[in-house]
C-alpha cells in the first residue's frame, strides 16, 4: 500500500451503543474508537467520503433491535458528515440498505478503507466481499474490535474458544493471506491521506 485514493471511502461499521453491554463479553483493542475518530478527521479534512453502517438486528432481544437504547450510534460516529448511511440486518453491509456497492459505482469509488465493531463479523464480512466485488480493500486492524468466542463442539465433544485477541489476529491472517485485503495500522495509514 504506497497511496490512498482521494476519493477513497472510509466504511465505519456498526459503531454502536449496543456493543458497550455485557452481553458480548471480553472485549479487545478498546481504543479501537479513538482510531476510528483519527482516521474520521483525516477523512474529513481532505474531503474523503464516510459511509457510517448500522446493525438494525431483527432478533428482539438484541441489544442491536432498532427502538433500543443499543441501536444508536457512538456519538462521535452519529455527529460525522456521512456521505451515506447503510442500514442492515445481516453481516456484510453490501446487503444492506441503500445498496452500497451501487452507491460507490456512481461515485467511481475503488478503494475502501473498513474499520469498526466486530472485527470478525461485520468487518471482515463487508472487507471479503468488497474484496471480491473487486475493490481495494484496507482494514486498519487497530480501528477494529471484537470479542471472545465459545461454541459447542461436536456431540459430547469440548467446547471451541478463542480470546477476542486471537480471534483478531486470525480475522487478520485469513483477510491479508486470503487476498480479501491490506491489512495495516492506523499509524501506517494516516501518512498516507
Amino acid at each position: 500500500m504506497t497511496s490512498i485514493d482521494t476519493n477513497a471511502a472510509l466504511v465505519i461499521i456498526d459503531v454502536q451503543q449496543g456493543f458497550d453491554e455485557s452481553e458480548w463479553g471480553s472485549t479487545t483493542n478498546l481504543g479501537c474508537e479513538a482510531n476510528i475518530d483519527a482516521l474520521a478527521t483525516a477523512w474529513i479534512s481532505t474531503g474523503r467520503p464516510i459511509v457510517v453502517v448500522r446493525h438494525d438486528s431483527k432478533s428482539a432481544g438484541s441489544s442491536l433491535h432498532p427502538g433500543k437504547p443499543g441501536n444508536a450510534l457512538k456519538p462521535s460516529i452519529a455527529a460525522l458528515p456521512a456521505s451515506l448511511l447503510v442500514t442492515k440486518n445481516v453481516n456484510s453491509a453490501f446487503i444492506g440498505d441503500p445498496d452500497l456497492h451501487q452507491w460507490l459505482g456512481r461515485q467511481g469509488i475503488h478503494q475502501l478503507v473498513i474499520c469498526g465493531i466486530q472485527t470478525n463479523m461485520c468487518v471482515e464480512t463487508t472487507a471479503r466481499m468488497g474484496g471480491n466485488l473487486g475493490y481495494d480493500v484496507i482494514v486498519p486492524l487497530d480501528a477494529t474490535r471484537t470479542f471472545g468466542l465459545v461454541e459447542l463442539g461436536p456431540r459430547n465433544g469440548a467446547p471451541l474458544s478463542a480470546t477476542a485477541d486471537e480471534v483478531m489476529r486470525m480475522t487478520a491472517l485469513n483477510l491479508a493471506a486470503g487476498g480479501f485485503a491490506t491489512v495495516t495500522s492506523t499509524a501506517e495509514l494516516l501518512p498516507l491521506v
